[in-house]
């Protein structure tokens, strides 16, 4: 049973599209319609100027040439650590992964070159740098080949001990430090990009409206503003300017298809539900300051963990790889992100003053 009555008070606040709440953020949405909205997905930025403008999209991970290249080289560790468990839990049931990984594997060798990153690729966050990433990939491709061939070939060699005296911390070059520099360039290239992207707009950040929308990588990663690598980005491009209360996580907010031949229609489409969503936020924030003016106001956390101090400060660096691998709010792939926009900022969004660690003066040896 429930009453009638109640019921109905109920909703003339918060049941619907035409109650007081709904009439409080349409008030909120006129208000700042000519405010520049900003929507990021887990693979695009959208960015709606205001004032009857059309959108703009810039895309800036799946779809980007090199993130799944660079991407995969980076997995590579999780790969065989991954091995090493499945084979703790369900003994030799991993041979067929790590015979498969192993042809994979050769086959990514074979296909990496100078050319392949210069000419094909040809990533402008990595111009200058490719013959490096080569002898990182070959270097990695070898380590990893040379691994797993003894795994699949003698009983008990793989296994966390050597994992870690073999592999990710051993030989010359530890596969530990690739991973932080393929990390790093991941997250350096699609920051540049956005940065770019955004600067050249010159916004007002003040008043700027920004949506993180959606699934950001595994289904618990991001859903906070400093474990959110695209928050990280539209942070660096505000310089400082956009007020933090003004960025919000929405999980569960509708997301756009990314556009297809350059056509954001069903991204227009979307501007006036996004809008509301975001001054509905917005307004009930706004609230507590109406309602509540002799009390302390709540303040965003800026807490950021495992501070990086410099790009040889690798028990930081490689202390993240383990923070994000076990926080689940985060993204393995953005695991230095931070750092990297950091230092783009610093370097006025110019890759090439940038230190990539784990890359700039690390020398990878050819591997027969």
């Amino acid at each position: 049973m429930t009453s009638p009555e109640l019921t109905a008070l109920f909703e003339t606040y918060t049941g619907g599209p035409d109650n007081i709440g709904a009439r409080l953020a349409q008030a909120h949405r006129e208000l700042a319609k000519n405010d520049p909205l900003i929507v990021a997905t887990g693979r695009d930025l959208a960015l709606f100027p205001g004032s009857g403008w059309p959108p703009e999209v810039e895309s800036f991970r799946l779809g980007t040439r090199g993130f799944k290249e660079l991407t995969g080289i980076s997995h590579l560790g999780p790969a065989v650590g991954s091995l090493v468990m499945i084979r703790e839990m369900r003994g030799d049931a991993w041979r067929p992964d790590g015979e498969q990984l192993l042809a994979d594997v050769r086959k990514a060798r074979e296909a990496n070159s100078v050319g392949l990153w210069q000419d094909v690729l040809a990533v402008d966050a990595f111009r200058g740098l490719e013959q490096q990433i080569a002898d990182m990939v070959d270097y990695s491709c070898a380590v990893t080949a040379r691994y797993l061939e003894r795994a699949l070939s003698e009983e008990d060699y793989l296994c966390a001990e050597t994992l870690h005296r073999d592999y990710l911390d051993g030989g010359p070059v530890p596969i530990n430090r690739m991973m932080v520099a393929t990390f790093f360039l991941a997250g350096m290239d699609a920051a540049h990009r956005v940065l770019r992207w955004l600067d050249e707009w010159e916004l007002d950040w003040q008043n700027a409206m920004v949506l993180i929308a959606g699934r950001q990588g595994r289904p618990t990663a991001g859903v906070t503003w400093n474990t959110s690598s695209v928050a990280t980005f539209i942070l660096g491009a505000a310089r400082g300017k956009l007020p933090l209360e003004r960025l919000y996580m929405a999980p569960h907010a509708p997301v756009f298809d990314t556009p297809v031949d350059g056509d954001v229609s069903q991204v227009a489409a979307m501007e006036t539900g996004l809008r509301t969503l975001w001054s509905s936020i917005r307004a009930t924030v706004e609230l507590g300051g109406t309602m509540f003016p002799g009390h302390p106001r709540f303040e965003p956390d800026g807490h950021t963990p495992s501070v990086i101090r410099s790009a040889t400060d690798f028990s930081a660096l490689v202390g993240r790889l383990r923070l994000v691998l076990e926080d689940p709010r985060q993204l393995l792939s953005a695991a230095v992100t931070d750092f990297a926009v950091d230092q783009l900022v610093a370097n006025d969004n110019d890759p090439a003053k940038v230190v990539v660690p784990g890359l700039t003066g690390v020398h990878y040896p050819v591997q027969n």
